[in-house]
């Protein structure tokens, strides 16, 4: 298919994300304030949205505390900085199995699963703009992790993000993810067109390769708006993919700690090295009314 590259394009800043990343680098945010700062900085840089986990302020371990989620909603909507605000509503489906042979019972250590409400109940409190929805199940990286997201599952949170009026970014990891992100909707659990993050190199869902990177692409229907990224060093190059594949741009420590070899990265420094790549290519960075514009937002007033 030919090329058909956006020329308006928006940056999402993934902040701080769920991953074991709390000790690899100074830089990854772990406290509301540090998380709400990191946020702000990177929408400065030229970040139209920010995609934002919690974590426990002492330890860095990813966190489903709704105190957490109103504080660093609270610090960013009362900045001077405007900025779309993505929750994540991926944690509470972990499932860590026992070994091979003796699977079950579950690994109390990594397990954490939750009912549809729970795992939903920050949206409901903080009512982002954006929320995620993982839209399916996979092995996920560790040997024995599962990151589980049944149909009945995603229906229910889907309608519930859809009652509250938060628009769900379906986050897609596979072709599959995309399948039933469209049954969802041709089944008016979420609205269309959809927002999608196409999620490339996270093991053990899509490889980062260009053609399966296209493969999701002609997969996502044409009314729908679209982002990708890859992990770690290839997060760069793919910002450019992204918008030559006629697509946004995801950035993030979430996804890659460094800026270069050697080089531990700040989310603004990733933003503005995305930014760089999107102008340089001849495409516009847009900002986040005009992301409300275009996904039909509205913006939230501080509590």
């Amino acid at each position: 298919m030919p090329l058909e590259m956006n020329r308006e394009v928006f940056i999402t800043c993934a902040v701080t994300g769920s991953g074991a990343t709390q000790d690899r680098s100074p830089h990854v945010p772990r406290s509301p304030a540090q998380i709400a700062e990191s946020a702000i900085a990177a929408a400065r840089a030229g970040a139209a949205v920010v995609h934002c986990h919690v974590r426990d302020p002492e330890t860095g371990k990813p966190s489903r505390r709704l105190d957490l989620y109103r504080e660093v909603t609270e610090r960013i909507r009362e900045s001077e900085t405007d900025v779309v605000l993505n929750l994540t509503a991926g944690m509470g489906g972990d499932m860590v199995f026992g070994p091979p042979e003796r699977p079950l019972p579950l690994s109390q250590d990594g397990t954490d699963m939750a009912g549809a409400a729970e795992r939903v109940e920050h949206v409901k409190q903080c009512l982002p703009e954006i929320c995620t929805l993982d839209c399916g199940t996979m092995n996920f990286a560790e040997a024995d992790y599962v990151m589980t997201n049944t149909p009945g599952m995603l229906t229910a949170m889907g309608r519930m993000m859809t009652h509250l009026g938060v628009m769900p970014e379906i986050e897609a990891f596979d072709t599959g993810h995309l399948w039933y992100a469209k049954h969802l909707v041709d089944e008016g659990i979420l609205k269309g067109p959809a927002l999608v993050q196409l999620c490339m190199g996270v093991p053990w869902g899509a490889p980062d390769d260009l053609n399966t990177l296209m493969a999701m692409v002609n997969n996502v229907p044409k009314d729908w708006t679209f982002s990708a990224f890859a992990l770690g060093r290839h997060q760069m190059a793919y910002v450019a993919a992204a918008v030559l594949a006629g697509g946004n741009v995801r950035v993030g420590l979430e996804d890659n700690l460094w800026l270069d070899k050697g080089v531990l990265a700040r989310n603004d420094q990733l933003v503005e090295r995305a930014v760089s790549i999107i102008e340089n290519m001849g495409a516009r960075v847009i900002g986040p009314q005009e992301v409300r514009e275009k996904l039909g937002l509205t913006k939230r007033a501080p509590d």
